[in-house]
């Protein structure tokens, strides 16, 4: 039985590249997909706020000279190809899906509109939210936060390449354990990393839950939604 009725997922663009050096590995694309199915199948709400990273990302450019606000735009325009691939891929498994934009590109998706977007996800269907959160210099951590708390979402989930949040970089610490949960605190005591300043503390303020787990491990994220031991829940 699921843990929680409606949950926002914040997918990185890099997740999408699978092994590859950057765009879309199809293969990726349909994991994610059938992670996605396994948790509708359930009865649970689905929104998605997904990054731009595999495609082009805004802090990347102004390392070129680049102004940040242009960058940060051109990073929105690249998740909402990312998320038209992920809505498309949805439909032919079978899920009901919609794509809104925070930039309005009506030719190609929807505006972002918070009432439509909760029928939605009443309605069963899988609402996938691009651009961010419309505006420069905010990360999709952000747009994460801002979305789920908008919705109605019982928790956001971050989907990464490591399985939770760990004492120290497992990669070069052997010693590093997991967390299983940390409140908001004793997270910002310890400085971990968890999502931007911006978007951590929205979710604080909101008492919104986090849970950072891998979006590579299979089933993960029905684990995670039927409230089992998997990735590191931060709460209040």
């Amino acid at each position: 039985m699921a843990a929680y009725r409606r949950i926002l997922l914040k997918l990185s663009g890099e997740a999408l590249m699978g092994d590859d050096a950057y765009g879309i590995n199809r293969d990726m694309l349909w994991r994610i997909v059938t992670e996605i199915k396994a948790v509708t199948d359930m009865g649970v709400e689905v929104g998605v706020v997904i990054g731009g990273g595999n495609i082009f990302r805004g802090v990347a450019g102004t390392s070129t000279g680049m102004d940040r606000a242009t960058a940060d735009y051109m990073g929105m325009l690249a998740t909402v190809m990312n998320a038209m691939a992920l809505a498309d891929a949805m439909r032919q498994a079978n899920i009901a899906a919609r794509v809104q934009s925070a930039l309005n590109i009506e030719q190609v998706v929807e505006p972002y509109i918070r009432g439509k977007a909760i029928r939605y996800l009443e309605e069963g269907k899988v609402v996938v939210f691009a651009a961010g959160t419309g505006n420069p210099f905010f990360t999709t951590d952000t747009a994460a936060a801002l979305r789920g708390s908008e919705i109605g979402a019982e928790i956001v989930l971050k989907a990464t390449k490591v399985d939770g949040i760990y004492t120290a970089d497992p990669k070069k610490d052997p010693a590093a354990t997991r967390f299983a949960r940390i409140s908001f605190d004793e997270a910002i005591g310890r400085d971990l990393k968890v999502m931007d300043a911006t978007a951590f503390a929205l979710c604080r303020d909101q008492k919104l839950p986090i849970n950072v787990f891998s979006i590579f491990k299979a089933g993960g994220l029905k684990r995670v939604v039927m409230g089992e031991d998997e990735g590191t829940l931060v709460h209040c």
